[in-house]
């Protein structure tokens, strides 16, 4: 099975999250296709590694390829904050929350996650939800779209984007990623449509976000992922905008009675990194250690 995600900052996560006793747990709150839990399982033999992901088909991937280590690894179909907030089980060593989208999304999916590719307007993540993105770009109203493109993709156009989308809409619904990428491109202005990231790239986001309820769950997830914890374990996140990075470095720095911050500065990947795995060229890796109290 080809896997097409490579994880970010493999050294730098290795580096940070060490387990400190043998037959320690360590959680993995964004599985994807396994790759940063595949290696903590080859590091540490004594190490359990429980592994969330609420889509189905990415969780398969990762069952598969981590199946040589037995019942030392474990797969959860869950959110990550829903998780959390009914978890009973006993404390955790090591929990990493890598928040960015998978390349197997982009690329394997057939979910609607890329404008480069003619797909059906989806961007669920669980694909059990009942709303898509196709819903939202067909029901909101101008002001609620313009907002959700403004908030979510820090769009500077969102206003005029979200007006075309309303306008095309009225002769037939939107229904494919490549025909709302051709929408937002003749609403921007000419020297927009020039730029390094094509002009839907925000709108995308955006979107994604929304169906998901993404920056939603990241402050109550970390809430409760803390008080998981063991004294003296360890909790990372890696994040790939600002959107996801403000909120946890806030509730890092308004947690200190709880967690000690052990990245005064967040972690970014390195130059060869950035140049032979692109996705990481916008990551930011925090990590606490929780107090003893």
């Amino acid at each position: 099975m080809q896997y097409v995600h490579c994880p970010v900052m493999k050294n730098e996560v290795l580096q940070y999250l060490v387990p400190k006793r043998e037959n320690a747990t360590f959680v993995d709150c964004t599985l994807g296709e396994g790759g940063h839990s595949e290696l903590f399982l080859q590091k540490y033999p004594g190490l359990k590694v429980i592994g969330l992901d609420r889509d189905d088909a990415i969780r398969a991937k990762a069952i598969n390829r981590l199946s040589p280590f037995g019942n030392r690894f474990e797969a959860k179909a869950a959110w990550f904050d829903e998780f959390w907030k009914n978890y009973e089980g006993p404390q955790v060593d090591l929990i990493l929350f890598d928040l960015g989208i998978s390349v197997f999304h982009y690329e394997e999916s057939g979910r609607g996650f890329s404008f480069r590719k003619s797909e059906d307007l989806d961007m669920r993540l669980n694909a059990h939800d009942g709303f898509s993105a196709r819903d939202i770009v067909n029901s909101y109203g101008e002001e609620e779209l313009a907002n959700v493109i403004y908030n979510y993709g820090e769009e500077r156009y969102s206003r005029r984007i979200s007006k075309a989308i309303c306008e095309y809409r009225k002769s037939k619904a939107i229904e494919k990623t490549d025909e709302l990428a051709e929408i937002i491109y003749n609403a921007v202005p000419g020297e927009y449509r020039h730029r390094r990231i094509h002009p839907a790239t925000k709108t995308f986001q955006a979107l994604r976000i929304e169906v998901n309820g993404e920056l939603d769950r990241i402050e109550t997830a970390l809430d409760n992922a803390v008080d998981a914890l063991v004294p003296g374990g360890r909790l990372g996140v890696i994040t790939f905008h600002s959107l996801e990075d403000r909120p946890v470095k806030w509730f890092f720095k308004n947690h200190t009675d709880r967690v000690e911050i052990l990245t005064k500065k967040p972690v970014i990947p390195t130059e060869e990194e950035c140049m032979t795995n692109s996705p990481s060229r916008s990551a930011k890796f925090r990590v606490v250690e929780k107090r003893s109290k």
